[in-house]
């Protein structure tokens, strides 16, 4: 069970993308990291990605202590946002194009457009762009029409996301979830929007009557900036989760964003407590030039120089948690 996973400090957890909707990619990362050890996969609240995590199971072979995840969240998350170029103002300087993580930007005749369906919404080209012409928009879900398909389809978790300010729609949506969904529930939360006495406050009043270590909170540092691996990149991860911990709240303590191959190390380092990691952005990128290649499932040394690259990353993570 994923209890068992937490309170035995084995959880790593592949973040695939809140927004990433590239089954053929989202197949690939659980198929390598499933094998390479991984428990969970972070996915984007869709079908057909959650059909395509399976698939990458079925071909791990592995199903025992595997648990898939869907990330939901609340507007202005960066994690339901997409970027859109106006293509009446681009110049084509290209500087999207060569800090994209997902490689989803391409040229055209009058500009650069975006692949929606491999977007994550990481903002590093909106952030870049000299004529402020990408524009990050945000994709309000519906819950009530997008989570019955997904329970019906056999997710293990719901992950809310609530880097927002605004404490009722947090509060219904969070109320809507507990209604519908009996299994594992998790709270990513960072201080984007808020200071540590609200983040505190409010997780308090979200897990009250649950019981004891049956919430788990995703102490997010800087959302989608784990692709340098080194400490400074993983330290709001750390710094978060140290909140988390000192306030003493009966919850299990999973750290994100800007996390790496230093993270866990760092919060050795630092006596703060977790009992897993959550690893998009560097994860995906360590065997991105592999899961790309058309041969990777029938070219062995490929896939294996993949795995073996992943296993050390899960390895070593885990490592720093026993």
């Amino acid at each position: 069970m994923l209890a068992d996973v937490l309170r035995e400090k084995r959880c790593f957890k592949l973040i695939c993308g809140a927004e990433n909707e590239d089954e053929n990619e989202v197949e690939r990362l659980v198929t390598i990291y499933s094998l390479a050890g991984c428990t969970m996969f972070d996915l984007s609240a869709n079908v057909k990605i959650v059909d395509a995590a399976k698939r990458g199971l079925e071909r791990s072979g592995i199903k025992n202590d595997r648990y898939l995840c869907v990330s939901v969240g609340t507007k202005g998350d960066s994690h339901i946002s997409k970027a859109v170029i106006n293509p009446e103002n681009c110049i084509k300087c290209g500087l999207c194009k060569r800090v994209c993580p997902q490689n989803t930007i391409a040229e055209n005749e009058n500009s650069y457009e975006v692949n929606l369906s491999r977007c994550i919404g990481c903002s590093k080209c909106h952030n870049i762009c000299p004529q402020n012409t990408i524009e990050m928009k945000y994709e309000i879900k519906d819950f009530k029409k997008i989570l019955p398909p997904l329970i019906d389809a056999g997710i293990d978790c719901i992950e809310f996301h609530i880097s927002t300010d605004d404490d009722e729609e947090i509060f219904t949506k969070w109320e809507y979830i507990k209604e519908i969904f009996s299994g594992s529930l998790s709270i990513c939360i960072n201080r984007s929007k808020c200071s540590d006495e609200v983040i505190i406050n409010r997780l308090k009043k979200m897990i009250e009557g649950m019981p004891p270590y049956s919430i788990t909170v995703q102490a997010d540092g800087i959302p989608m900036s784990g692709g340098i691996d080194n400490y400074n990149s993983t330290l709001q991860a750390i710094a978060m989760a140290d909140i988390i911990e000192k306030s003493n709240l009966p919850v299990n303590i999973l750290i994100s964003g800007g996390t790496n191959s230093k993270s866990t190390e760092l919060a050795k380092l630092c006596q703060v407590n977790i009992d897993g990691i959550s690893m998009g952005s560097y994860a995906r990128k360590l065997i991105k030039d592999y899961i790309k290649r058309e041969d990777f499932f029938e070219n062995k040394e490929v896939f294996n120089e993949a795995l073996n690259l992943a296993k050390n990353l899960v390895n070593i993570s885990l490592s720093n948690l026993m």
